[in-house]
């Protein structure tokens, strides 16, 4: 009981913070937008369509770097410390910073979802539905690697830094910018290597399966992605129950 409750606490604590702070929506859902506008209506024809899918990942993605940076403020401020010394196991302070860094990354996904039909794409319940579904398993996988990286840096510089070397890569070779069809054999074997390709394969499975040529089936790219969030929230967990170099003041 006292482990959903301290889990639940801190995730409803994430989304009061960002009630607090709306400007982080425009910031982070204004950012990739104006990237899909550019990239699509620039090169034309079915570009719209096809970079769609993987503007909702990088939105995701944003709001997780941005959410999940609250570690490092709350070490400086403390709280983090006291819920080290608190009853609550610390594996319900992961899970609980996870959730809630997650559950605000897909809302912001399906807000840029609502965006679909000017990319003339269809959206009906079903497809809304299992999309949002994709959209929080990548979030939660995302805002588990970005807690794993956060919980060793106490500056926020040093933290986008090394978030930006890591996912923005990945990013560009997850079928975002080009297929896996048209890739390279040795970046196509890179891209079948990267856990993000399999949530960007989902998404355009769902939302504009005539692109999705070369793709991984839709039931394997949700398997993946779900089985690299699980991964992200074990390491996560991991860290911190064994690190206990840091003192934390």
């Amino acid at each position: 009981m006292i482990f959903w409750l301290a889990a639940m606490t801190l995730c409803r604590r994430e989304l009061v913070r960002f009630w607090r702070q709306k400007s982080r929506l425009l910031g982070v859902v204004a950012s990739p937008f104006l990237f899909w506008l550019i990239l699509s209506f620039g090169a034309g024809g079915e570009a719209p369509r096809f970079f769609f899918p993987g503007t909702l990942v990088l939105t995701v993605m944003f709001s997780a770097i941005f959410s999940t940076i609250s570690i490092i403020e709350d070490r400086r401020e403390g709280f983090l410390l006291s819920m080290l010394v608190s009853p609550a196991p610390r594996l319900s302070m992961v899970i609980g910073k996870i959730l809630g860094s997650a559950v605000l990354a897909a809302l912001q996904g399906i807000v840029l979802l609502v965006f679909a039909p000017l990319a003339g794409i269809v959206l009906t319940a079903s497809i809304v539905a299992q999309a949002a579904l994709v959209l929080f398993f990548v979030s939660f996988a995302l805002s588990g690697l970005g807690f794993f990286i956060a919980w060793k840096f106490d500056s926020s510089q040093g933290y986008h830094a090394v978030m930006n070397l890591v996912l923005l890569p990945m990013w560009f070779v997850s079928g975002s910018i080009f297929a896996m069809e048209s890739a390279h054999g040795v970046m196509r074997a890179v891209m079948t290597a990267n856990p993000l390709t399999y949530a960007n394969s989902a998404l355009r499975r769902l939302l504009t399966p005539e692109a999705a040529a070369g793709e991984p089936e839709l039931l394997l790219a949700i398997g993946v992605t779900a089985a690299f969030g699980a991964a992200m929230a074990v390491a996560a967990a991991w860290q911190a129950r064994h690190d206990n170099a840091r003192s934390f003041a």
